[in-house]
């Protein structure tokens, strides 16, 4: 395997360091090819690294940086202010060619805003979009964009948004012609606002993409699409109380497991199926957005991710380095709006 870099911001999320750091150091034990560049404040990094073996550490260069983007900062301020912020050098280190990746769990705004700017988009992408996969009835991976960098989007950045899902859905999952929905009010086609009625239009325009017309809330696990596509403001909403869902389901579950000495009994019994089931309704377990539409890979984390979740955005941007997403991306998508322009 060759060797991969990432660049990741230690200093982003809700807990910096003391999350960062740790699950950096799991992933570097999980994958001998990996190095990582941890952007922050050396001295709240290196308190986390005292007791690590030394084939370990010599995988890790710190850049040392003690300006931090916060979560108040508005994208436009801290694009112009935070020029020396571990969000902004891990970002440089992707640009730069030292790193293959980066990943955050700071400021959405402010990793949208500075990626566009250092990264620039690919031709044919005004504005990039975060997607993640959710998980559906049938297990195969949904799809799902923006989920929060574009909180206002006009009918041509929703349609871009469907070519991109759908040419990512082709080439990662090998699906030759992915079903491509947009979020809805409801299925009719006057329903929804000019943006989404019109962004339909010019799908239903396109041979190439396979789209399938409007999708509604209540069908968002059902399997029954592959992508499905709305502003940012809408799939953030969306993917957080799907989230908010899982983990009462979860909660309630586990609490319910532990009444009575016969469900205790059969919970035993049937632990590895119980397992199974609430691991897939844990949300932790599909941490990490890809800010897609780029030229170099940036992944976002929940800022509230525990070490775990955490692990999970790393290994994402591992994946992706290694299919070399935006490179992938940018042939299908050169074909298809050479087509639509057409």
């Amino acid at each position: 395997m060759t060797n991969l870099t990432l660049a990741l911001d230690a200093m982003g999320g809700d807990y910096g360091p003391r999350i960062t750091v740790p699950a950096a150091l799991q992933a570097l034990r999980l994958y001998s090819f990996l190095n990582f560049y941890l952007v922050g404040n050396k001295t709240d990094i290196e308190k986390y690294l005292s007791q690590v073996e030394s084939d370990v550490l010599r995988r890790i260069e710190i850049i040392h940086t003690t300006e931090v983007v916060t979560m108040s900062d508005r994208p436009a301020h801290a694009l112009r202010n935070r020029k020396q912020s571990s969000m902004r050098l891990a970002i440089e280190l992707v640009r730069d060619g030292k790193a293959q990746a980066c990943l955050s769990a700071g400021n959405t705004g402010a990793l949208m805003a500075m990626s566009k700017v250092l990264l620039k988009t690919l031709p044919g992408i005004d504005r990039p979009a975060l997607v993640s996969c959710l998980p559906a009835v049938n297990k195969t991976p949904v799809y799902l964009l923006d989920l929060g960098a574009n909180v206002s989007c006009c009918s041509e950045t929703l349609f871009q948004f469907a070519v991109m899902g759908s040419v990512l859905c082709e080439a990662v999952d090998k699906n030759r012609s992915p079903k491509v929905a947009l979020l809805n009010v409801g299925i009719e086609e006057i329903k929804g606002n000019d943006q989404v009625q019109q962004a339909g239009q010019l799908l239903q325009q396109s041979p190439q993409i396979n789209y399938t017309g409007f999708i509604e809330g209540n069908d968002l696990f059902s399997g029954r699409v592959d992508v499905i596509v709305c502003d940012g403001f809408v799939g953030n909403i969306t993917l957080k109380t799907s989230e908010g869902i899982a983990r009462l389901l979860v909660h309630q579950l586990e609490k319910g497991l532990t009444k009575g000495f016969f469900v205790r009994l059969m919970a035993k019994m049937i632990a590895p199926r119980i397992n199974s089931v609430l691991n897939q309704m844990n949300p932790d377990h599909y941490n990490g957005a890809s800010l897609i539409g780029l030229r170099g890979i940036v992944v976002k984390s929940h800022g509230s991710a525990d070490e775990s979740a955490y692990l999970q955005a790393i290994s994402l941007a591992v994946t992706e380095a290694q299919r070399r997403l935006p490179q992938m991306i940018e042939e299908r998508l050169e074909s298809i709006l050479l087509d639509i322009n057409n």
